[in-house]
């Protein structure tokens, strides 16, 4: 099988082949093999696993996102990706790294909601000074 991840901004990774992956999902963790059928699953922030044709295993960071398994493909698209470290520094990274930018996403959402809500009570001010 090839396996891309794929970032927003950039190719993570292009094309390896590789016998098995495992993810976590909203549902779990999965493994797919060659033979399985074509599916879509949610990924969460987690560790990648896949064993290349040479029979070794390597660990990838993922961020949440979405994998695509259709024949003999599978495409991993995520916010976020890390690689090349080991196990333990790679789960290290999902907790502080992946799970911070959560939290700072709330906070600018809200802060826009805020400027939202302020902008929408100005527009109602000046219709009313009309």
């Amino acid at each position: 099988m090839d396996l891309k991840i794929l970032l927003p901004y950039k190719v993570f990774m292009n094309s390896i082949r590789v016998n098995r992956v495992t993810v976590d999902t909203n549902a779990g963790s999965y493994g797919f093999l060659r033979k399985r059928l074509d599916c879509v699953a949610a990924l969460v922030p987690g560790i990648l696993t896949y064993e290349t044709e040479s029979g070794v295993v390597h660990y990838v960071a993922i961020d949440e996102g979405v994998l695509i398994k259709t024949e003999n493909e599978i495409q991993v698209s995520v916010r976020n990706a890390i690689g090349g470290a080991d196990l333990g520094k790679l789960r290290e990274t999902i907790d502080k790294e992946f799970k911070n930018l959560d939290e700072n996403e709330r906070i600018a959402r809200s802060a826009v909601a805020k400027l939202e809500s302020e902008f929408i009570q100005s527009i109602k001010k000046l219709r009313q000074e009309q």
